[in-house]
């Protein structure tokens, strides 16, 4: 995930660009194209991810900056954290390294000393973003206060959760052991840490630039915002448990296991799929859940922000077609992964658009999509 008003690109609002350093105009230069956009919150966020860059134009322009910016350092981390052929140790050190230069701007910047761009689970726009990381990171210290402060908040949770994976897996061996969060509260922590904690900040962003005079329920809807981040991400668990698995990784309670009679390991069989369900579909409810405090978090928005009801509402309705299908048979079986197709996404995106004059069509949406295919 996941991912300002007037926010000054060129530097932190309190200071003037006729006060910073010939040699520092010349850096920030290289970072923009003839619009002022930064080229690395375009092409860049582009080449690592596409559906989040077109996500991201369909913002306004006064958030997309901070939300670009934080989720590029974001992915940064993600790669440094998921190069499964470079050494735990070393992995830790990156990221540690990283989160120290995006915390204080006096820290040295991070130089991957000993990890190894090249390994084959880093993307071609993965190497060249860890290489243009200082980039990324001259964008941070320019930042306004405000932003600068909300980034580093949820990028220290976010690397804070990486790390506490890495030290649950990192030293178990794909194929040999299979090792699980204790309980759900583990879990609920994670998708958090990795999520929810993404929903507190794009809520931040979005309602201190776009609609700071709403009359909403700010404790509502901040507690939504995290719900949907974390529903987002528990469907990510739910749907790549197999692959997952095969990692060395399971990320449903161990102790729920073991009140079916289940260890970690026997989910590699996906003839345990029926003994699992119990569990399985609790979690799959837990989802739903959350969802719908999601979709309760995009009715609050105020109607005439548009743009950031849509970019909201996709995820959201994708998710919950992905729940129907995981209510089918065959969610251990690694050579099935359940995905949205991308005609079923066209069909999403039109429902909502053609949909957003008619407020009872449009609040009706997140029930229409759940039902859509059940029967």
């Amino acid at each position: 995930m996941q991912r300002g008003c007037g926010w000054n690109l060129s530097g932190n609002p309190d200071k003037s660009v006729t006060g910073l350093s010939t040699s520092t105009l010349i850096g920030l230069g290289t970072m923009f194209g003839a619009d002022g956009s930064p080229v690395l919150l375009t092409t860049l966020l582009r080449d690592v991810s596409r559906s989040f860059y077109l996500t991201l134009r369909v913002l306004p322009s006064r958030v997309r900056a901070p939300i670009g910016l934080a989720y590029l350092l974001a992915r940064a981390t993600d790669t440094l954290a998921d190069a499964s052929s470079v050494p735990v140790a070393a992995r830790r050190a990156a990221l540690e390294s990283l989160q120290d230069r995006i915390l204080d701007e006096q820290a040295p910047n991070p130089t991957w000393a000993d990890f190894d761009p090249s390994t084959p689970e880093v993307t071609e726009g993965e190497r060249v973003l860890l290489k243009r990381i200082p980039e990324a990171l001259a964008l941070l210290d320019h930042s306004s206060v405000w932003e600068k402060t909300c980034i580093r908040t949820v990028l220290e949770t976010i690397v804070g959760g990486q790390i506490l994976d890495l030290d649950r897996f990192g030293g178990v061996s794909p194929g040999q052991s299979v090792e699980a969060l204790p309980d759900a509260a583990a879990l609920d922590d994670y998708t958090y840490r990795v999520a929810g904690c993404v929903g507190e900040f794009w809520t931040q962003i979005c309602r201190h630039r776009l609609f700071p005079s709403a009359a909403l329920d700010d404790e509502a809807f901040r507690t939504d915002g995290i719900r949907f981040g974390k529903g987002l991400q528990l469907i990510n668990i739910l749907r790549d448990l197999p692959k997952d698995l095969q990692a060395g990784r399971c990320y449903l309670p161990l102790d729920e296991l073991k009140r079916e009679g289940l260890t970690p390991a026997d989910l590699l069989d996906p003839t345990q799929e029926a003994r699992l369900r119990p569990i399985y579909d609790r979690w799959l409810q837990q989802a739903e859940s959350h969802l719908v405090a999601g979709w309760n978090y995009v009715l609050s928005i105020p109607r005439g922000q548009i743009r950031v009801r849509l970019a909201c509402a996709w995820p959201i309705l994708i998710g919950i077609q992905t729940l129907v299908r995981l209510r089918q048979p065959g969610v251990l079986n690694a050579r099935h992964r359940v995905k949205i197709s991308r005609t079923d996404v066209r069909s999403i995106l039109w429902a909502t658009i053609w949909r957003l004059p008619f407020r009872r069509q449009w609040e009706g949406l997140f029930e229409s999509m759940k039902t859509s295919r059940d029967s």
